[in-house]
């Protein structure tokens, strides 16, 4: 059904424009020791190609999101899709490692264009905002899901390069399509960019239910990274040993978890928010126990990788039209807040995972993804609590 405010064609557009946007921020990691060979260096060397393309992401976040809060949005996403079709076009051509690390950092910086895509549409669309904001977070997830196999076979067939090339002709026709197909919306924030940024700490202190949801996103998100980190090494040792392309084909699954997204932002539209936080963590606790019990059981492992990716991905929508709801003149820094505590929790697993692997394996890495995941639980308990002691409506 189309809403007056958000046709389902717009949606569509917008999740389509952000998948396409974020996926740029993955197209390097599988394609790191192809760039190495092509520039003559060492793959260690390259390898900070991919770190400065998440921290590009990070920066972006902070610095450059809370304005589609003081500008206009549509201008904003057009800017920042213009500038990155002209750093994809520069890594394209330029041949120094330097160069290219530059391009990188700048490519992540640009492609926060996602995130001012997802505030935009839940404030074009009050009504169905969980629907929504869960369709887009679908495009995005396909987009990194897909990144990497997109990359990875068109450097086989070509050159690492016509990546970049193929994705700024990607970039450009979105680019193209929102410029026809989405309003200018004018903004609320009156004050000049540092009372912007001040104001985007403050939306922290402002309201509790954020501090807890943001808390609970960089948990879920903290062992969702946690996970599929570790989970190449666990299928790449015995009794799997599983190349990368094989290890590859459970991106799939994870592609599977994201459609169900949408539906979950239903539920919290029709008032049932703390509920889907509720079965999604459980989901992913169920997920990690079975990995845990039975680790070497193909047809657990790809149950459990369902289960986690539908739990992760639940909560995360679940949140997102949640604090939604705290502040329309705000959503672009309510944003903000919460996803640049969500990409620390992810960066915090990743690190957490990789470290518990050298230390004691598969064995300890489940302990800690059952650590995050009841730490998760609790945080939703606190939720729910908190919800009946005030008796307060439905938070959505």
């Amino acid at each position: 059904m189309e809403s007056k405010g958000l046709s389902r064609l717009q949606l569509i557009i917008m999740a389509v424009t952000a998948g396409v946007c974020v996926a740029n921020i993955y197209y390097n990691q599988p394609i790191l020791k192809d760039i190495a060979v092509s520039l003559h260096v060492n793959e260690s060397e390259v390898g900070s190609i991919a770190v400065l393309a998440q921290a590009g992401y990070g920066l972006g976040l902070f610095f450059i999101t809370p304005l589609g809060d003081k500008i206009n949005r549509k201008k904003l996403i057009l800017s920042l899709q213009l500038a990155l079709i002209l750093a994809l076009l520069g890594i394209v051509c330029i041949t120094s490692l330097q160069g290219i690390f530059a391009m990188s950092l700048l490519i992540g910086i640009f492609c926060v264009a996602a995130q001012v895509i997802l505030p935009m549409a839940a404030s074009m669309d009050p009504i169905n905002r969980g629907k929504n904001v869960g369709t887009i977070f679908t495009g995005i997830l396909i987009g990194i899901l897909a990144a990497r196999v997109f990359s990875g076979y068109i450097t086989a067939w070509f050159s690492w390069r016509y990546v970049f090339g193929i994705s700024a002709v990607m970039v450009l026709v979105t680019t193209l399509i929102i410029q026809f197909s989405l309003p200018a919306l004018k903004q609320s924030f009156q004050g000049n960019y540092s009372e912007l940024l001040k104001s985007t700490v403050l939306q922290f202190q402002r309201f509790p239910l954020l501090r807890r949801t943001a808390l609970l996103g960089a948990l879920i998100f903290g062992a969702f990274c946690s996970f599929w980190t570790t989970l190449t090494f666990h299928l790449s040792s015995p009794p799997f040993n599983y190349h990368a392309n094989v290890i590859g084909l459970f991106g799939i699954l994870a592609i599977v978890g994201a459609m169900a997204a949408p539906l979950f932002g239903k539920f919290a539209d029709k008032g049932n928010a703390i509920r889907s936080q509720l079965f999604a963590v459980s989901l992913l606790i169920i997920s990690i126990v079975l990995i845990k019990v039975w680790p070497y059981s193909l047809a657990i492992l790809i149950m459990a990788v369902l289960f986690l990716d539908i739990g992760v991905q639940a909560t995360h929508v679940t949140n997102i039209a949640t604090i939604y709801t705290l502040d329309a003149a705000a959503h672009s820094r309510i944003n903000t807040v919460y996803m640049t505590m969500y990409f620390v929790g992810g960066s915090l697993g990743t690190l957490a995972g990789v470290q518990c692997w050298k230390i004691g394996g598969w064995n300890l890495v489940t302990w800690q993804l059952l650590t995050w995941a009841v730490l998760a639980f609790g945080i939703t308990i606190s939720n729910y609590k908190s919800h009946k002691k005030t008796k307060l409506k439905p938070i959505l």
